[in-house]
């Protein structure tokens, strides 16, 4: 029940987002690309010789194989890149998003460059410290590429584990609007939206995970309930059984025993 309810909260915030996110791309469309020659969130690196997995874990356990098949996904990418890359040398760190399976993820060999806490239902406050350190990673050279990883909400009973790239950033398809007058200038414009675009892609993520893991637990829960119930029932009918035997026993021996003090007499 408590899921649930957080579910639905989730959910909420992840609709409003939504809007949010389609008037910000629209307004990108619009500004068709102009300033976007010097812009840093857009320019891809030279080498690809750094990725950093930002990693969206459960809160706590109590979920099903939730945070497990997230690792396995986790640990299924970076070895794929690793054989990508071959004899060059690859960097791949991780940003984790929160609290759960310190132990877990250390096994993963991977170093953690820093971890953040985030609620039940996440804030855009939250998201936009995690958005600001990304960004400075990528801007300072630390990091050449930012996936996140975080299990994509389908339905209640699906959650599927999804990677998918933060940054560099990609401008949508569209062109410059000829009767557009920018204040105060396309190229401030444009960073001022693409910053937007990937706390907005953060926030997202972050509500995704949340929302996901939420209806694992939902579901985790109700199964574990459902099982519960049969094992009462099975051990309600086996103590009967035992009952009645333990009944049926001291019956006869007391039968017996009446018997034998007549056969005395």
């Amino acid at each position: 029940m408590v899921a649930a309810a957080k579910l639905t909260k989730t959910q909420r915030s992840f609709g409003a987002l939504q809007d949010f996110a389609s008037a910000s791309r629209g307004m990108l469309e619009r500004l068709g690309g102009a300033g976007a020659a010097d812009e840093p969130l857009l320019r891809a690196p030279e080498t690809d010789a750094k990725l950093v997995y930002v990693l969206i874990v459960g809160n706590r356990g109590l979920c099903g194989t939730y945070n497990s098949a997230l690792l396995k996904a986790l640990q299924e990418l970076a070895e794929a890149e690793r054989e990508l890359a071959g004899d060059a040398d690859k960097e791949i760190s991780l940003v984790v998003c929160g609290r759960w399976g310190r132990e877990q993820i250390a096994a993963l060999g991977l170093p953690v460059l820093r971890r953040f806490a985030v609620s039940d239902v996440p804030t855009a406050a939250e998201a936009e410290e995690i958005s600001a350190y990304l960004q400075e990673l990528y801007l300072g050279g630390a990091a050449d590429r930012i996936v996140v990883v975080h299990q994509n909400f389908r339905s209640v009973l699906s959650q599927i584990p999804t990677a998918r790239a933060l940054l560099p950033l990609e401008l949508p398809e569209g062109g410059a609007a000829a009767d557009v007058i920018y204040e105060p200038d396309p190229a401030s414009l444009l960073h001022t939206l693409l910053e937007q675009t990937l706390l907005g892609g953060v926030h997202a993520a972050l509500l995704e995970a949340r929302a996901a893991e939420h209806a694992a637990r939902m579901t985790a829960m109700a199964a574990a309930s459902d099982n519960t119930d049969e094992l009462i029932a099975e051990l309600s009918l086996k103590l009967n059984h035992a009952r009645q035997a333990a009944i049926t026993t001291e019956i006869a021996e007391i039968s017996g025993g009446a018997a034998a003090l007549k056969d005395k007499r």
